[in-house]
């Protein structure tokens, strides 16, 4: 991106708003949507080190998910 382009850019974006002076602003409008398809899970601190971020989690649990099913339709 060339630095005229870059400038112009920042120029639109403030250092701070005021969102109280904003009109037809409403907090939380899509909380509710957000939190339908969100399930906040706290991991003990030794499970913590082993899977540092969500992507993590969701490969290993879908891995063991694999594994549970396999071994299902085996039985």
């Amino acid at each position: 991106m060339s630095m005229e382009i870059d400038n112009e850019l920042s120029d639109e974006l403030e250092d701070e708003y005021d969102f109280v002076k904003m009109k037809d602003g409403v907090r939380g409008k899509y909380a509710k949507q957000y939190h339908e398809g969100v399930k906040l899970i706290m991991l003990e601190p030794d499970v913590a080190k082993i899977f540092p971020d969500a992507k993590s989690v969701n490969e290993a649990l879908r891995t063991l998910t694999r594994i549970i099913q396999q071994h299902g339709k085996a039985a």
